[in-house]
């Protein structure tokens, strides 16, 4: 029950301040939407073994919340749901997970004081080299429970017509439920001073920050940097921006060590359809950047981003559990299926670190909507070393490891009436290391029939089929999965 007590803090950050919050806001919209989802699976190979694999029946059982508030002081998302899973077999014994997913901002002080928050619950690989599964429910070692609470007081005004200001304090904490994960805890702190009007064609801006992050199977590390930077209009269109100033971290020594940085961007935003962003750097550490591109039409979607910088936690990108991966089924309980399915797995797998990394993230995405048939194509690419020299902390960066990974997702769906849709879903991950050991190729297929079958009843019907392979532990799985998920 270790994992459970961890979401009553994110709770109580939802809940508490609702009095305070609606005895001023008279305007709020609230919905509260109790449901109970059960899940069963027929499974061929409940453990993911590639030698002598086990058939299991997998029962899971998953009540849960979902609260949104739309209020004029406190706009907040909160989705909960408790998943209890058995293992007909006795392949293993009775599990519990939790899966969470909340965020929200509540204005505490009029027009300056306000306070942001967030919180999720997965699950998610610990070694990017271990076994690699799609589902939340395979009995693998390589995989636990992680969750991430983050809080941001902040506060913002101006010095008369002269300059706007804004303090922001960030607290994050991930925790995993397995011993040889380690947790971390960072502290973010943020004072920027930039200039009052919008309207005039040259704009700065001063920057003060530091960084404090502590892992308990690593070290801390601290990084502190300053910063100053004008940007100009040189039309309403465009924006082109510069930046200078110090670090001072010690990421690769013992002691702290300053050095110079600077930065350029361009902002280009060539209509309300079209959006252009590329800011490229230098750090301690060598160049870094984040470029962004998005267009829409009245049928497409395309998105690609490219972003190079240090990494301090792990990407919360993991398997939500059948509470929140029903989401979708929840939502159309209120209006007819959606012919635009969301995959319900990550491209690729997140993993934990031990260590500030650094990292490579290239994101393709392109979207096609017709009028009942939908197609949507992600592509990923990540690579990650150790940026945290000193420390002694083990995990997949260990040793000056690289892991590189790859994926891509193919996901289709065609609306068979307006309560049924029929989706596939074709996924595809390659993480590879230092040696041929270390190289992990999973696919996957999903099948799935999902739809209406009463006023707050959604059910669906799945066959998945997965194929890993690498040299220590290549296996195969096949399963049906069936699903009625019931709102109250």
């Amino acid at each position: 029950m270790k994992s459970l007590r961890m979401t009553l803090p994110t709770a109580a950050l939802v809940l508490l301040p609702l009095p305070a919050a609606w005895a001023q806001d008279t305007a709020r919209t609230i919905s509260i939407v109790p449901r109970v989802s059960v899940t069963e699976t027929l499974t061929n190979n409940v453990a993911l073994q590639g030698n002598n694999p086990q058939s299991d029946q997998i029962t899971e059982v998953s009540p849960g919340i979902r609260i949104s508030i739309q209020g004029a002081r406190l706009k907040t998302y909160f989705d909960y749901s408790l998943n209890e899973i058995y293992y007909a077999q006795g392949s293993s014994g009775t599990r519990q997970q939790n899966a969470l997913n909340t965020f929200g901002t509540l204005e505490a002080i009029d027009n300056w004081a306000y306070l942001d928050f967030s919180g999720n619950i997965s699950q998610q690989a610990i070694s990017a080299f271990g076994t690699q599964s799609v589902n939340n429910t395979a009995i693998n070692a390589n995989q636990t429970e992680v969750a991430n609470y983050r809080l941001s007081p902040y506060v913002k005004g101006r010095f008369g017509s002269f300059a706007n200001y804004e303090a922001r304090i960030t607290r994050s904490v991930t925790s995993a439920d397995n011993a040889t994960a380690s947790n971390t805890a960072s502290t973010n702190s943020v004072v920027r001073v930039s200039n009052a009007s919008a309207f005039r064609s040259l704009g700065w801006a001063a920057d003060v920050a530091r960084q404090q992050v502590s892992y308990n199977a690593g070290r801390a590390t601290e990084s502190d940097n300053y910063s100053l930077g004008l940007t100009y209009a040189i039309t309403p269109q465009v924006n082109v921006s510069a930046n200078a100033g110090q670090e001072s971290n010690n990421y690769t020594s013992l002691d702290k060590q300053s050095y110079n940085t600077s930065s350029v961007g361009l902002n280009w935003r060539p209509s309300e359809r079209t959006t252009l962003s590329a800011v490229s750097g230098k750090r301690s550490f060598g160049n870094t950047h984040n470029w962004s591109f998005e267009h829409r039409s009245a049928r497409t979607l395309w998105r690609f981003s490219d972003s190079r910088d240090v990494s301090v936690t792990p990407n919360q990108n993991g398997y939500v559990g059948i509470g929140t991966n029903n989401a979708l089924l929840v939502g159309q309980l209120a209006t007819p299926p959606s012919n635009a399915i969301n995959p319900t797995n990550p491209v690729v797998n997140s993993f934990l670190i031990s260590g500030v990394s650094l990292q490579r993230r290239q994101d393709l995405s392109f979207s096609l909507l017709g009028i009942r048939d939908t197609i949507t194509f992600f592509l990923t690419r990540t690579e990650s070393s150790r940026l945290d020299t000193v420390t002694s902390a083990v995990d997949s960066l260990s040793n000056g490891a690289t892991v590189n990974q790859d994926g891509f997702s193919v996901n289709y769906s065609h609306r068979l009436t307006p309560d049924y849709t029929l989706g596939a879903l074709l996924s595809r991950q390659n993480t590879s290391g230092g040696t041929t050991a270390q190289e992990t190729t999973l696919k996957s297929l999903n099948v799935n029939l999902t739809g209406k079958v009463g006023q707050k009843t959604a059910a669906s019907l799945g066959l998945r089929r997965v194929v890993s392979d690498n040299l220590t532990n290549p296996y195969t799985e096949t399963a049906v999965t069936g699903n009625l998920n019931v709102q109250f």
